[in-house]
Order: C-alpha cells, then sequence, then structure tokens
C-alpha cells in the first residue's frame, strides 16, 4: 500500500471539548501521581492536569481520523498498520478542570522510513479566550507502506539532542501493576484492545496485553517532575519521545535521567525507560523545564 506525501498538510476539522474535573483527577490517579497540584481543592490555587494529560484530550480525534481529515480520497486502509512511534508535547500551560477547549490540527509530515511511513498528526489547543494552551505532534509508524520522498518534515519542531553518554545520573524503578492498563483504559478513556483483552493481544502476535505507551511516558513524568521540578508540573514546557518497545504489565520499569544541559531560561533534560528485559521501551526522550513556573 501507498500513502501520497501530497496528504501532508491536509486540515482536520475543528474539534470542541469541556475538560469536567473527573477528568484531570481520574488521570493523575491512574498513573498513582499524588501530587497535590491535582487533588487538592482546598486552597486557592486552581487544580492543573497532570503535563501528560493532553494525550487524553485528543484520543477522540487520533482514535477517529478518518471523522477528521479533510481529504476524500485519504487512503484509509494504511491506518489499520499504524503503531504509536512519537510523541512530541508543547504546553503553553498546564490543561485546566472545566477548561474549554477548540483543538485544529493537519497532517504535518509524511515521511519514509526504514520500516514504512512515519506519518505526524500535528493538534493545537486554544481555550475559550483563544489562547494556546498545547500542541501535540503525535507520529505513527505505517508498516510496510509506501510514501515517495515524503513531505513536510521541515515543519515539524526541532528537538535537542542529548550530548551524554547511557549512563544514567539517576534511576527511578517503578513496578507496573497487572491491572494498570485496565485503570488506565477506564480512567482516560484511551481505549485499544491491546491493552485489555488478552486473546486479542495474542491474536496480533503479541505475548499479552501491553502497557499503554503514554501510560508509561506518564509515570516517566511523574518521576522527572518530582525529581528535578521540585514537584511543580507547571515547569514543565515540552515532552518528546520515541515509543520503542513493549511494557509487560507485572514487571518492573526503569526510568532513567541520562543528562541535562543548562540554557539561560530552562533546563533540556534526557531520559529513558528500560523494560523488564533491559530493552528500551521509551527512548529519546526529552524534556524542558523552566527554572520558574508561571
Amino acid at each position: 500500500m501507498k500513502l501520497d506525501s501530497r496528504f501532508a498538510g491536509t486540515p482536520l476539522k475543528e474539534y470542541h471539548t469541556h475538560i469536567p474535573w473527573r477528568a484531570t483527577t481520574n488521570y493523575a490517579a491512574a498513573v498513582a501521581d499524588n501530587n497535590p497540584l491535582y487533588f487538592d481543592d482546598k486552597n486557592d490555587r486552581q487544580l492543573v492536569a497532570p503535563p501528560t494529560f493532553p494525550v487524553a484530550v485528543t484520543w477522540p480525534i487520533l482514535s477517529h481520523l478518518q471523522d477528521f481529515i479533510v481529504a476524500k480520497d485519504f487512503p484509509w486502509g494504511v491506518l489499520w498498520t499504524q503503531v504509536h512511534y512519537f510523541e512530541h508535547l508543547v504546553l503553553h500551560r498546564l490543561v485546566r478542570p472545566e477548561d474549554e477547549l477548540t483543538i485544529t490540527g493537519r497532517v504535518a509530515a509524511i515521511l519514509p522510513h526504514r520500516a514504512g511511513t512515519h506519518a505526524v498528526i500535528a493538534l493545537f489547543a486554544r481555550d475559550k479566550a483563544g489562547a494556546p494552551v498545547f500542541n501535540e505532534y503525535v507520529g505513527a509508524m505505517l508498516r510496510g507502506i509506501e510514501c515517495g520522498g515524503g513531505k513536510g518534515g521541515e515543519a515539524l519542531p526541532q528537538i535537542p539532542e542529548s550530548d551524554s553518554d547511557d549512563t544514567p545520573i539517576w534511576t527511578s524503578m517503578v513496578f507496573i501493576d497487572p491491572l494498570l492498563p485496565y485503570v488506565y483504559d477506564g480512567c482516560t478513556q484511551i481505549e485499544f484492545p491491546i491493552h485489555t483483552s488478552p486473546r486479542f493481544a495474542v491474536g496480533v502476535g503479541l505475548p499479552g496485553i501491553i502497557l499503554q505507551g503514554t501510560a508509561t511516558l506518564a509515570c516517566a513524568i511523574r518521576e522527572i517532575v518530582n525529581g528535578e521540578a521540585r514537584g511543580n508540573p507547571e515547569c514543565i514546557r515540552e515532552i518528546s519521545c520515541k515509543f520503542t518497545g513493549m511494557v509487560i504489565p507485572g514487571s518492573h520499569i526503569e526510568i532513567r535521567c541520562l543528562g541535562s544541559r543548562e540554557q539561560t531560561d530552562h533546563k533540556d533534560l534526557f531520559f529513558d525507560v528500560l523494560n523488564a528485559e533491559n530493552k528500551k521501551a521509551i527512548r529519546s526522550g526529552y524534556v524542558k523545564l523552566t527554572k520558574e513556573a508561571p
């Protein structure tokens, strides 16, 4: 099959959504992140959602792309080959309970890859005042799909590269409870049967259900917020990573901070996540940390 790179730049229909407070607290609870900024409404400070919460906001779009891509001749069959490969969040501010968001987007890039085609969807969320809240760039690997020379790569945000070796400056071991994929599914509404149906997972060649990649990422960001941002998630301004391995429920993952680089007004932080087989479930992890939260 082929995905013509001329589809790069194709717009998506607008999506409007309201964020109830239960959605943000449920998301934090799903990944066992008990930061009081997500839960404690007794003080005057407004509650916020965890930095990775936008992945739940945009899931209704990404899981129904056929309803949003404005191109009648788009080859929808290629979507059946996709796996979540790349995630990049730019956070202008954290999502808050009761936000009213309008999300626009486009097919940002269609690029050749040795495994097939790397297709990137760009999504842009604004609040009811029109102020930007977050940008999300979601990369799907379309296995075995051709795209020719590709298009759109120059429009993607540039990510700083680490100059550190693979030796961590700190690590955190986290146990993945066997029920976590089900809890994450129910609390985020990010639904896909390889995470909750052993029969389906085995049927598509997996050893069993696997943890959602964005849940693994949320666990990593939880540890980074606690270890590098003094517990303040509002210091997180960018998150980027590649999903490259499986996490089996009932096993441990190792979150590794691989280095940091001080800039004038922020710090670049680099990380990865190893699964129980010592393989990289997440690689090329990057976080931009501001020195002062808003």
